[in-house]
């Protein structure tokens, strides 16, 4: 099942990463990404290993982001891969039969090559800017995401990502799309999770 609510972690080093990790999961994550970027594989696999005993605890389920040999190491819930990353259908036959593969997506066309490759959701963005990547795609925005989806109109989950804030998440689920992903908002206040949670839902949880 995927969750219609993911974190994304955010932190300066990994043990930052880990802090905001145990933060979301013990404020309601059901879904985090583990995004490290520009460390060695020794790290970002000891970095993982901790990350499996926080979610483990939580029984959230955790993503690893890019780094699918380590995904299967700590036996993570499943692997996020980026355009630049290896190829989903490839990654598919080295993974555990239970692990799940998210794609990221920018235009039509990328989320066309997702699918034929059976990723299990696509991360579709940007929203709008945000300081969490470099070299970003063209801003998305609510039109973007409502041309994409009525083009597209297929069954995997499509998961809005870039700079969504609270008051976003009505104006971007009423697009289609199955849920969101956050980084920055909730890194500034992990109570937010319970809010993001409410207004995806429809109501208190």
């Amino acid at each position: 099942m995927i969750s219609k609510l993911q974190y994304i972690s955010q932190g300066a080093t990994p043990q930052e990463h880990l802090e905001n990790i145990q933060r979301a999961c013990a404020s309601g994550a059901e879904w985090v990404q583990l995004r490290l970027k520009n460390l060695d594989d020794k790290t970002i696999l000891e970095t993982a290993k901790k990350a499996i005993e926080i979610t483990a605890h939580f029984q959230t389920r955790l993503i690893i982001n890019d780094h699918y040999k380590v995904a299967i190491e700590v036996k993570a819930d499943g692997v996020h891969l980026g355009k630049t990353d290896a190829c989903p259908a490839k990654v598919r036959k080295d993974l555990y039969s239970w692990q799940v593969i998210g794609g990221t997506a920018n235009t039509l066309d990328d989320c066309k090559v997702l699918i034929d490759k059976k990723v299990d959701y696509i991360g579709l963005g940007p929203f709008r800017f945000t300081k969490t990547k470099d070299n970003l795609s063209p801003v998305l925005g609510e039109k973007g995401y409502l041309t994409i989806l009525e083009e597209l109109n297929t069954d995997v989950p499509v998961i809005a990502i870039g700079g969504i804030t609270q008051n976003d998440v009505l104006d971007i689920l009423i697009t289609g799309v199955y849920g969101i992903a956050v980084s920055g908002e909730i890194t500034r206040n992990f109570n937010s999770i319970s809010k993001f949670k409410e207004i995806i839902n429809g109501g208190p949880t």
